[in-house]
């Protein structure tokens, strides 16, 4: 009984102090769905705890760049395995046999390129998908949010994946 008058008699003082807080706008556009996450009846529950500090995990994006582990980084990025590099291509035009050459020499080979085309999905080259082909991974082309996302569910199932990203603010 006096457990439940204690209960009672804190919840006017918990939601004056829940009301009153500010709300803070993330750094970031948006937040990226994680395979991490599943819903119960009452709260979103985090199933996975022990993923490896150094897992790559994009955790948000914005027109012009990432976020990756905390850290925000500008511009196009390549993300392999727990690597991730800055890519010089700035619009889906720039993605050539040439920008991706590094595939040639990757070992082990990633089973899948995730080709974030920016805020649309945009036409690959016929010239650039042989190119992938040949190196013996499969391309998927899709928005470069859908592509983070998908990397993330990949990479936290433990296969080897790739992305090339380009900023979500890119478009043809």
């Amino acid at each position: 009984m006096a457990a439940r008058y204690r209960a009672t008699s804190t919840l006017p003082y918990l939601m004056r102090t829940l009301g009153s807080k500010e709300s803070t706008k993330p750094a970031y556009r948006g937040t990226l769905p994680s395979l991490r996450r599943a819903f119960s009846l009452y709260d979103q529950i985090n199933l996975m705890d022990n993923v490896p500090d150094d897992q790559l995990r994009f955790q948000g994006y914005t027109d012009t760049g990432f976020t990756v582990n905390g850290a925000n980084y500008e511009g196009s990025l390549i993300a392999i395995g727990n690597l991730i590099l800055s890519w010089s291509p700035k619009r889906i035009s720039d993605v050539t046999p040439d920008s991706l050459a590094m595939f040639q020499l990757i070992r082990p080979i990633p089973e899948i390129l995730l080709l974030g085309t920016g805020r649309q999905v945009q036409h690959v080259d016929p010239g650039l998908r042989r190119f992938i082909r040949s190196t013996g991974m499969k391309l998927e082309a899709i928005d470069s949010r859908n592509a983070a996302s998908t990397f993330n569910i990949l990479n936290e199932e433990g296969r080897i994946v790739a992305a090339a990203l380009l900023p979500y603010g890119v478009s043809s």
